[in-house]
């Protein structure tokens, strides 16, 4: 089957977790275009049971994929530094080991990353996000009950693609030109993805780049991401602001008329016009005086 060369490739990193790995590929199949290039790169993480899982996928699956394993555990960091420079200057969506994506969510990131040139990574909504957390900013939310309803709902918001203090690890479009620029993930200073992402985000600003929310589309994920032990030292070595800018980011929640925009969507979504009216739109609250 051909893979369509418009839209990304996807690199899924293979965890331990079996269940959620199943979870994952079958909101892939669900949600994905027939044809689109996936990677699965197991760093030597899946055991029998998630072997036989991913056997059974490869054999059925509508995408073109690939899976790949190492022999011996290099870590997070740098299995997936060494997966992304095997992808050159391609874009390439990242997603959790346990990431549910709803359908259309490959369309949108790459529809936010053509609109604008100076997006080096784009981030969908999601329960689990931190600072592109829905319904609300920096809570861990349940996984939605009606993801498709929620991508519609999603996928109705006009497309501002505001910027976020940092992409976040659920699900991630990354500009590859951008990435390679930017020197890419920095293995040596950081265990986790969750880390290493915040800090290639940062450089990316520093260089003149965008991490933008791609509020077009949502990925549902089991929680958050985390770092390791040490990874947060070496970012506030590294980025003494970091901390104090998260921070201040989620509790002023630049993002909330968004997400309740979002919330009002997804109220009317399958409602006919007549009974839309019923929910009436919030006010757009006035703004200060300088």
């Amino acid at each position: 089957m051909a893979a369509d060369p418009a839209l990304p490739i996807v690199l899924l990193p293979v965890g331990t977790d079996d269940d959620a790995l199943d979870r994952c590929l079958g909101a892939l199949d669900a949600g994905t275009p027939k044809g689109t290039r996936v990677w699965l790169a197991d760093d030597a993480q899946a055991g029998p049971r998630g072997l036989a899982i991913i056997e059974r996928w490869l054999q059925r699956t509508p995408l073109a994929a690939d899976y790949t394993r190492r022999q011996r555990i290099v870590g997070e960091t740098a299995h997936l530094d060494e997966a992304l420079k095997a992808c050159g200057d391609a874009d390439v969506a990242v997603l959790a080991p346990d990431a549910m994506p709803a359908p259309g969510w490959l369309q949108q990131l790459a529809a936010c990353l053509a609109r604008d040139a100076a997006i080096a990574t784009a981030t969908p909504w999601c329960n689990a996000g931190e600072s592109a957390s829905w319904p609300r900013c920096g809570e861990i939310a349940p996984m939605p009950e009606d993801p498709e309803r929620l991508a519609r709902a999603a996928s109705a918001l006009p497309p501002l693609h505001p910027e976020l203090p940092a992409a976040v690890g659920h699900a991630v479009l990354l500009r590859g030109s951008a990435r390679r620029r930017a020197g890419g993930l920095d293995a040596s200073s950081y265990g986790s993805w969750y880390a290493a992402l915040v800090d290639l985000s940062l450089r990316l600003s520093g260089l003149g780049w965008r991490n933008a929310l791609c509020e077009t589309a949502y990925v549902a994920r089991g929680g958050e991401g985390g770092p390791y032990e040490g990874d947060m030292e070496a970012l506030a070595a590294r980025w003494p602001d970091w901390h104090a800018r998260i921070a201040h980011f989620l509790m002023a929640d630049p993002l909330r008329e968004m997400r309740e925009r979002l919330a009002q969507n997804y109220a009317e979504v399958d409602l006919p016009q007549s009974q839309r009216e019923l929910f009436p739109r919030a006010a757009k609250k006035p703004e200060r005086p300088a």
